[in-house]
């Protein structure tokens, strides 16, 4: 199973991937006069500006859902492996990744507000619809929906709750191994998976509305925590930052661990941490009530940075700064090699001795506590991603049972991610994010030469913003943007109510 996966990944990643991520990023940067930099003060406005309603969701709920899913195991576990596969230099492509990733962001979740619709009461959007609307193509817009309920449904999950049983384990102990159907198990890791499949069960059955509840308020405040322990620990190293900044530019650009190594280990796990392009993120955009489309497209560009910018960097510097980690070379050899060779890279255990270097006794409990709550809410937004297109595909083919078999699958694949080996769990969620990111990304640029929509909207904001206008205002129909419905029918009833 193993060989199959990394034969896949081998496929998926390959360079073209990589270089159409960063290649999107730059694209999309240039086309808006980097959007992500001239409209930052805008970002931060619009964050607490907005108000939720019976159909959707505030702009705040909305990033907390998409940076539920952002800000997950891929911003400790994940940077982690980036540095022990790519090296330091890894660090300044996930950097470069998130820069030009916010524009992206902008213009993938903008679609996502311009095409969304309005099912069973609430307000659903993402890839699926805006290709079906956008480019037309009904039969990639299910191509796209099938691979994202697989993805987030039953290949994503395992990695985030990999990471749990993992960080429980190294800070409590494996307890003692329990035969059963999927082999010998610790107690330890089989008791985290059932926990952690108890509390998604109660959460996912409650709705969109009970995920954004709850991730509103556990988000900032974990993130938070976790920006304010990285913190001490860099201040208490201060002197050591410009060599350790240094070392990162340095390397990006050095064959220590490959050129391509620290290309491609930072652009992956870039892309695996902040979803930027990816097209996670668009779906919880959909679901914010705003008055103009490139709102939730600005406020979506900033959780990239927050992201980023922030936890990944976060990690970076106490991995860098403590030394806790090892390069991986050709085989079993090392480029370098600072701890036991048999510490695995793809785990939260570099942060936790990071941690452990300066806070003896407090690196491995804090790691488990935030590995569970970055992990978990993670899993709750791929939920909603999956449960998005399963409501999608219900337009066409409405099929009795599909939400109830989704919350089953992804509940199912919460405990074994939790029990079984790293690599795999990982390798499985490379394949969903690589699938993912390919139909999403050729999805946008074909939607940008067809009709320009993202910058038509841009444009439009633009010039209601200088006007100095108190209530912003959308008309597709004025600006030659077909199909976005929901804003037609919306501009409709206000015409007719006086306002």
């Amino acid at each position: 199973m193993q060989a199959f996966v990394d034969f896949m990944n081998g496929i998926i990643w390959s360079p073209v991937l990589i270089y159409l991520c960063l290649g999107a990023g730059l694209f999309y940067s240039i086309l808006t006069r980097f959007v992500q930099v001239r409209h930052f003060s805008e970002m931060w406005r619009l964050l607490f500006s907005g108000k939720s309603s019976d159909k959707g969701i505030s702009s705040f709920q909305a990033l907390a859902v998409s940076l539920s899913g952002r800000v997950g195991t891929g911003n400790i576990a994940g940077v982690a492996a980036a540095i022990g596969f790519g090296g330091p230099g890894a660090v300044f492509w996930m950097w470069v990744v998130a820069f030009l990733g916010a524009a992206t962001a902008y213009a993938e979740s903008t679609l996502a507000q311009l095409y969304k619709e309005e099912q069973d009461g609430q307000y659903r959007g993402g890839p699926a619809y805006y290709i079906e609307k956008a480019m037309g193509q009904k039969w990639y817009a299910w191509i796209f929906a099938i691979a994202t309920i697989m993805a987030c449904g039953l290949l994503l999950p395992g990695v985030q709750a990999n990471s749990i049983g993992n960080a429980v384990e190294a800070t409590f102990g494996s307890g003692a191994m329990i035969q059963t159907g999927l082999g010998e198990l610790s107690s330890a890791k089989i008791f985290t998976g059932l926990v952690v499949v108890l509390v998604l069960g109660f959460i996912i059955f409650g709705g969109v509305k009970r995920i954004a509840h709850f991730t509103q308020i556990v988000v900032p405040f974990m993130a938070l925590g976790y920006i304010i322990i990285a913190s001490v620990i860099v201040l208490l190293n201060i002197a050591e930052i410009p060599a350790i900044i240094g070392q990162i530019l340095g390397d990006a650009f050095t064959p220590m661990a490959g050129f391509g190594a620290a290309i491609g280990w930072g652009v992956k796990r870039g892309v695996y941490s902040n979803e930027a392009g990816q097209g996670t993120g668009p779906h919880a955009a959909a679901a914010a009530e705003v008055d103009h489309p490139a709102q939730q497209g600005l406020v979506q560009a900033f959780s990239v940075y927050i992201d980023t910018l922030f936890v990944c960097s976060a990690t970076a510097f106490m991995i860098l700064i403590t030394g806790a980690y090892n390069v991986h070379g050709v085989g079993d050899t090392f480029l370098v090699q600072n701890i036991a060779a048999d510490i695995a890279a793809n785990g939260p255990v570099f942060t936790q001795m990071a941690i452990e270097t300066t806070m003896p006794g407090f690196g491995k409990p804090f790691i488990a506590l935030a590995l569970f709550f970055f992990s978990f809410t993670t899993i709750l937004a791929y939920y909603y991603i999956a449960e998005t297109n399963v409501a999608y595909l219900k337009r066409t083919i409405n099929l009795p049972g599909l939400v109830l078999g989704l919350k089953v699958a992804i509940m199912a694949s919460t405990f074994y991610g939790a029990v079984k080996a790293a690599d795999l769990a990982w390798g499985l969620g490379d394949v969903g994010v690589g699938l993912m990111a390919w139909l999403n990304i050729v999805g946008i640029i074909i939607i940008f030469f067809m009709s320009k929509p993202t910058m038509k909207v841009l444009k439009d904001y633009e010039e209601q913003q200088k006007a100095g206008v108190t209530e912003y205002t959308f008309d597709p129909q004025k600006l030659g943007i077909k199909g976005a419905t929901y804003w037609e029918k919306r501009l409709a009833n206000k015409e007719q109510a006086g306002e």
